[in-house]
């Protein structure tokens, strides 16, 4: 079974972090945004360049937050998700539809995380990060809902 990576930034502006919203099976799902990596890329260009091209803003990537994995065995999927500090330089996220299925650019206050469908589902580690008490960078695996 073939492992995905997956980095994604955690931008928090106004006591809000920035997500996309989608559409799952009839669910609405907020990601993290970020994205998959392309042959010889580090992750943060691979997060630079989807930030350009799926919201039309550039960032600086800073420090990592954390690491976790999702796996699905039924379905024979398994990523390794890597979420990284960010801040927007340049730009207003703006959904590009060619370059992404999502439906809108959410704000979403921190203690809201955990009331939403979160891919990856990192609330509680958000959370926890914000409060100073994200212990461990590597929290196993991830708790998630198929979608």
């Amino acid at each position: 079974m073939p492992i995905n990576i997956r980095p994604a930034i955690l931008i928090f502006e106004n006591q809000q972090v920035l997500t996309m919203q989608y559409n799952y099976g009839g669910q609405e799902v907020y990601n993290l945004p970020g994205g998959n990596l392309e042959l010889g890329e580090h992750l943060s260009d691979a997060l630079a360049r989807e930030m350009q091209e799926e919201l039309g803003i550039e960032v600086a990537v800073g420090e990592m937050i954390l690491v976790g994995e999702v796996y699905f065995e039924d379905r024979k999927k398994h990523t390794l998700h890597i979420l990284f500090e960010g801040k927007i330089t340049s730009g207003i996220p703006t959904i590009n539809p060619n370059e992404t299925s999502a439906l809108a650019i959410k704000w979403l206050a921190v203690n809201d995380l955990e009331k939403v469908n979160l891919y990856p589902n990192l609330s509680k580690q958000i959370q926890e990060y914000f409060a100073g008490k994200l212990s461990n960078k590597y929290i196993g695996k991830i708790d998630q809902q198929w979608f």
